[in-house]
């Protein structure tokens, strides 16, 4: 996890996965603050499921990325083809619920989506990663043959 787009991700994923707690429980608590849950024992369950993908993805795994597509893809995925539908039709019922969770479900798609492209892009320098730090004595044949050579050259005299 060295690129500032890992962090950001990772930061909007748990921002996310908060703002669902918190809209589960004042939904069970009774207060409505706009955002509806279309069902509560799977929203429940998606939240488990968003730690477990969370940590996956902090350890650079594409399973990760793709449990979390496709648990969100699946739960909001739905609702938000529904709510376009309506607000694209011409006699829409212009409420501003529908607008909010319109929106909650289409962060809530395109964050997997953009977990999923940032790991795909940035799993080949996972698997082929530079280190300037150290690559220059590692992967430089030239300093070794150097090397080599002067300690071929250094031959002292014992008495």
């Amino acid at each position: 996890m060295k690129n500032l787009s890992t962090y950001l991700v990772i930061m909007f994923m748990i921002m996310y996965w908060v703002f669902r707690v918190v809209v589960a429980l004042t939904d069970t608590i009774g207060i409505n603050i706009g955002f509806s849950i279309p069902n509560y024992g799977v929203e429940v369950v998606l939240l488990f499921i968003t730690l477990l993908s969370i940590i996956l993805i902090l350890k650079r795994k594409i399973l990760g990325a793709i449990l979390y597509l496709v648990t969100y893809g699946g739960y909001f995925g739905v609702p938000l083809a529904n709510q376009i539908i309506t607000v694209i039709s011409p006699d829409a019922i212009y409420d501003i619920n529908l607008y909010i969770d319109l929106l909650s479900n289409a962060i809530a798609v395109a964050l997997p989506i953009f977990a999923l492209f940032e790991l795909l892009l940035d799993k080949n320098k996972m698997s082929h990663p530079v280190d300037k730090k150290t690559d220059w004595f590692y992967k430089n044949e030239q300093y070794d043959r150097k090397m080599d050579d002067r300690a071929d050259k250094n031959n002292y005299r014992t008495l």
